[in-house]
C-alpha cells in the first residue's frame, strides 16, 4: 500500500506531466506559427493567480482505432473561472496540442460543465477556439455531445454574456459553437471557421478555395457578418475581450459597471451646431458625432467591416455603458438593407438582454429598395429591426439628425415603435416620405396638366416640405419631445438616461404584458 507521501509524488507527477502540453519543442514550433499554448492563453487573460483549473484530470473512454493507448492531456481543454479585472469569469481553451484539440465526448462534457457552472453563478463565459473538429474515432459520442454543448449554450444564451474567440481553426459542426454567442473575436492570421474545409469543399462541389478565403477574417467580418470584432494577434484578441467585458454586466439581472470618466455630462460639443451640410444631399461622418456626444469621444465598435450604412457598438454616458445604434451618411447615405436590419437588430436584442440602454442616431432615407432586396427579403429582414425595438425594455432614446423618412422612421426607432423619449435636431426632415417623391405622387396630374409643369412642380415640392418635411410638424404632433440644439445632444441624452434607469426595474415592462413565450420574430 503506498504512503501518504508516495500518492503526494504520484499526485504532482500526474499534474506536471499534464500541463508539461507535450514538451518544450512542440511548444516553440507553436510560437514560431505565431499562437500561444492554451495554458498561456489562459494565463494571460486572468488577473495572476486568480484562476481555478476545473477537470483537469478528466479522460476520454474510447478503446476503438489506438484510442485504449492515446494520452490526451486534460482532454485537449482548459477549462476553469477566475478574475479578469477584478470580475469573476468562467473560461475554456481549446488545446490544438492535444490530439489537434478535437471535440470528442469527454472534451464536451468539460465545456458544457464550463457553461452550465458560469449560468449556475451568474458569470461570464469566454471560450478560447482552437479546433481540428469531431474526434471522429468517438463516431456517435462525439456526435450526441454536439448536441447537448449546443444545448446548454442557448440554454445559457440571454442570462451570461458568452464571447467566443477563434484563435486556430474552427470547421465543421464545431464551428456552430462559437457562432451561437453573443459576440465573436476572430483573430487576423491564426483564426478560422467554416461549415467545411477546403478540401471537402472541394471533393463536394468542385470548387478550389484557400482556407483564407473560405473561411479567414474577410470571409466573416465583412461579407458573412458573423465576425464582430477583428484581432491582429491573440494578445490583442484577449485585450479586446477584456475591454469588451467592462461594457458588459455578469449577467442578465445584473446592470454594467459604472465608471468615472472625469467627462462632464452637461458638456456641450460645439461643432455640432455645423457638422449637417446645407445640401440634404451631402454626407457627413456620422462617427464624428458619436466620439462628440460619448465619454472622452470612447467607442468600441462592433461588425465594423460588415453592413456599413449603419454603426453599432458601445459607449459610455456619464461613466454608463450605453448602445449605439446609427446611420452612416457617409456610406449610400445610411440606408438600411438587409445586412444592415439583420446587424441592427441583433444589436439591439443583445443590448436588451444585458440591460444596455440604446442610443439611435438617426439619418435615414429609407430601407433599400429594389428587386434583389426585395427577393432577398428586406421586409422580411427589415421587420427584425421593429420587433427588436417594439420587444426592448431597456431605455431607448432617439436622436433624429436629419431624414427621416418612411419605413425607416421606426426602422431608426421612433416613438410609435417604443423610444421613451425623441429629439430632433433643427435640421430633421421627419415625414411619411422626401417632398419630391411626395409631389410627384400626390399632385402628378396637376403637374403634367399645368402650363409649366417644372414651375407647378417646384412650387408644390416646395409647399409639401414647408409643411411636413422639417422638425417641427413631428413636434407639434407630440412624435418628437423637443428639438434640440445639436450641440446640447450630450446633454439631453445624459438627461434622460438619468431619469429612464429605473425604467425596467423589477421587469415591469413584462409584468404589463399579455404572457407568451418570446415574439415571432421574422428570422
Amino acid at each position: 500500500m503506498a504512503t501518504t507521501k508516495e500518492l503526494i509524488e504520484e499526485y504532482q507527477q500526474k499534474r506536471e506531466k499534464i500541463k508539461e502540453m507535450g514538451g518544450v519543442e512542440p511548444i516553440e514550433k507553436r510560437h514560431k506559427g505565431g499562437q500561444w499554448t492554451a495554458r498561456e492563453r489562459i494565463e494571460y487573460f486572468f488577473d495572476p493567480g486568480t484562476f481555478t483549473e476545473i477537470g483537469l484530470f478528466v479522460k476520454h473512454r474510447t478503446t476503438h482505432f489506438g484510442m485504449d493507448k492515446r494520452e490526451v492531456p486534460a482532454e485537449g481543454v482548459v477549462t476553469g473561472y477566475g478574475l479578469v479585472n477584478g470580475r469573476p469569469v468562467v473560461a475554456f481553451a481549446e488545446d490544438f496540442m492535444a490530439m489537434a484539440g478535437t471535440f470528442g465526448e469527454y472534451h464536451g462534457l468539460k465545456e458544457i460543465r464550463a457553461i452550465n457552472f458560469a449560468k449556475e453563478m451568474g458569470w461570464p463565459l469566454v471560450g478560447m477556439n482552437d479546433s481540428g473538429g469531431a474526434r471522429l474515432q468517438e463516431g456517435m459520442d462525439t456526435l450526441e455531445m454536439y448536441g447537448q454543448l449546443f444545448r446548454a449554450q442557448i440554454q445559457a444564451s440571454g442570462i451570461i454574456p458568452q464571447i467566443a474567440l477563434l484563435m486556430g481553426p474552427c470547421l465543421g459542426g464545431q464551428a456552430y459553437h462559437p457562432i451561437m454567442q453573443d459576440f465573436l473575436i476572430q483573430c487576423k492570421d491564426t483564426g478560422f471557421m467554416g461549415i467545411a474545409g477546403p478540401a471537402f469543399v472541394e471533393t463536394q462541389t468542385g470548387v478550389k478555395i484557400t482556407l483564407d478565403e473560405l473561411s479567414g477574417w474577410k470571409a466573416h467580418a465583412v461579407k458573412s457578418g458573423q465576425t464582430h470584432i477583428v484581432a491582429n494577434d491573440e494578445k490583442d484578441a484577449l485585450d479586446k475581450t477584456k475591454e469588451l467585458l467592462s461594457l458588459l454586466p455578469s449577467n442578465n439581472m445584473e446592470n454594467a459597471p459604472c465608471i468615472e470618466t472625469g467627462d462632464d455630462p452637461e458638456r456641450t460639443a460645439p461643432e455640432l451646431d455645423t457638422i449637417i451640410p446645407d445640401s440634404p444631399r451631402r454626407p457627413y461622418d456620422m462617427y464624428k458625432v458619436i466620439r462628440a456626444i460619448s465619454d472622452n469621444g470612447y467607442f468600441f465598435e462592433t461588425l465594423k467591416e460588415h453592413a456599413k450604412t449603419v454603426i453599432t457598438g458601445f459607449a459610455r454616458f456619464n461613466g454608463r455603458t450605453v448602445g449605439i445604434w446609427a446611420n452612416q451618411p457617409m456610406v449610400a447615405s445610411g440606408t438600411i438593407d438587409i445586412n444592415a436590419s439583420d446587424k441592427g437588430a441583433r444589436f439591439i436584442r443583445t443590448c436588451d438582454l444585458f440591460n444596455i440602454p440604446v442610443v439611435a442616431l438617426g439619418d435615414c432615407p429609407g430601407y433599400m429598395i429594389g428587386p434583389e432586396q426585395d427577393w432577398k427579403g428586406i421586409l422580411r429582414h427589415g421587420a427584425k429591426l421593429l420587433f427588436a425595438w417594439a420587444d426592448a425594455s431597456v431605455p431607448l432614446i432617439s436622436i433624429i439628425l436629419r431624414k427621416s423618412y418612411a419605413g425607416a422612421h421606426y426602422g431608426m426607432l421612433d416613438k410609435g415603435i417604443g423610444a421613451d423619449l425623441v429629439f430632433a435636431w433643427p435640421t430633421a426632415q421627419i415625414t411619411i416620405v422626401g417632398a419630391e417623391t411626395a409631389a410627384s405622387v400626390i399632385f402628378a396630374r396637376e403637374i403634367r396638366e399645368s402650363e409649366n409643369p417644372e414651375e407647378t412642380r417646384a412650387k408644390r415640392i416646395q409647399e409639401y416640405a414647408d409643411i411636413y418635411e422639417n422638425a417641427y410638424f413631428s413636434a407639434e404632433r407630440m412624435c418628437n419631445d423637443d428639438v434640440i440644439m445639436p450641440s446640447e445632444t450630450r446633454k439631453v441624452i445624459n438627461r434622460a438616461l438619468d431619469m429612464l434607469g429605473n425604467k425596467d426595474k423589477d421587469h415591469k415592462a413584462f409584468k404589463a404584458r399579455p404572457w407568451r413565450k418570446y415574439s415571432n420574430i421574422n428570422l
